[in-house]
């Protein structure tokens, strides 16, 4: 009977799982921060030694004739490492460098194997297997990569709406009334999501009296000014009273020069006076 070779390349991988995973956090330096690190916790190289199990475990099932295996501890491990190294705030070179370094420990095995079992190995085989490792680690890149850019880029957009969230504050003061105190630079794209946001938190509060204070707010450009106007204006649609303070001459020239009609609203010097005057 014909011996498979693929066969007993994997079970040798598999029987060498813990002599790769020495052999590859051998190769670990020192540097700040970093589960890779030489002098990293403990608990970093328990895990480390976790995961390079499956990474063990995935190459070596890509030797056999049904992928379905490999397929499944592809899928595995890259959600498990790009989870893993996003929690982390592992940048993604490292990773790649890791990974790297344990395909040269993979490829020196072969060249090891080979070496034991003398002629029995065709050059076929060899051909055969090098392509296949050298394409399962091409592959746990690509998969790990596309994981670790989709978890990165929802946190990343879940911070901007945080961000968004806390730029264009709704306080209540307890009697229908809340203020709306913008601080900072706001471009278009803030002023735009100012827009979208603040006249349906206010009806979602039951606010009748709004009071928009832009006494933190340092330039005000002709579009902004245009966008904060729109701001009144649906307000005003909405049966919400809108109540200015802290318009500075720079925005009081460029709401004239826009012929924007602000005599119905009611403007203070700031949010005091407004507090005050308006019945506070």
């Amino acid at each position: 009977m014909t011996k498979n070779w693929n066969e007993t390349f994997y079970k040798a991988l598999m029987e060498n799982k813990t002599t790769l995973a020495d052999q590859w956090l051998k190769m670990r330096e020192k540097r700040s921060d970093s589960i890779y690190s030489a002098d990293a916790d403990q608990k970093y190289e328990l895990l480390l030694r976790e995961q390079n199990a499956l990474t063990t475990k995935t190459i070596a099932s890509s030797l056999l004739d049904d992928k379905k295996e490999y397929q499944a501890n592809l899928e595995q491990w890259a959600t498990m490492v790009a989870h893993s190294r996003a929690d982390l705030g592992t940048p993604i070179y490292e990773v790649l460098e890791a990974v790297h370094r344990f395909r040269e420990v993979i490829m020196v095995f072969l060249d090891s194997f080979v070496s034991e079992q003398g002629e029995a190995i065709t050059k076929q085989h060899i051909l055969k297997w090098n392509h296949s490792i050298h394409s399962a680690f091409d592959l746990l890149i690509q998969e790990f990569s596309k994981r670790y850019y989709l978890i990165t880029r929802d946190r990343m957009k879940a911070q901007h709406d945080l961000i968004t969230e806390l730029g264009a504050p709704i306080i209540p003061l307890g009697d229908a009334s809340a203020v709306l105190p913008l601080i900072g630079d706001i471009d278009t794209e803030r002023a735009k999501k100012i827009l979208d946001t603040v006249p349906g938190k206010c009806s979602e509060q039951k606010v009748d009296r709004l009071y928009i204070d832009l006494s933190g707010v340092p330039v005000v450009d002709t579009m902004v000014a245009q966008q904060i106007y729109s701001i009144i204006q649906v307000s005003s649609l909405l049966g919400i009273e809108t109540v200015l303070s802290g318009i500075k001459p720079e925005v009081a020239m460029t709401s004239v020069q826009l012929g924007m009609d602000l005599k119905g609203i009611r403007t203070f010097n700031t949010l005091q006076q407004a507090l005050q005057r308006v019945g506070r």
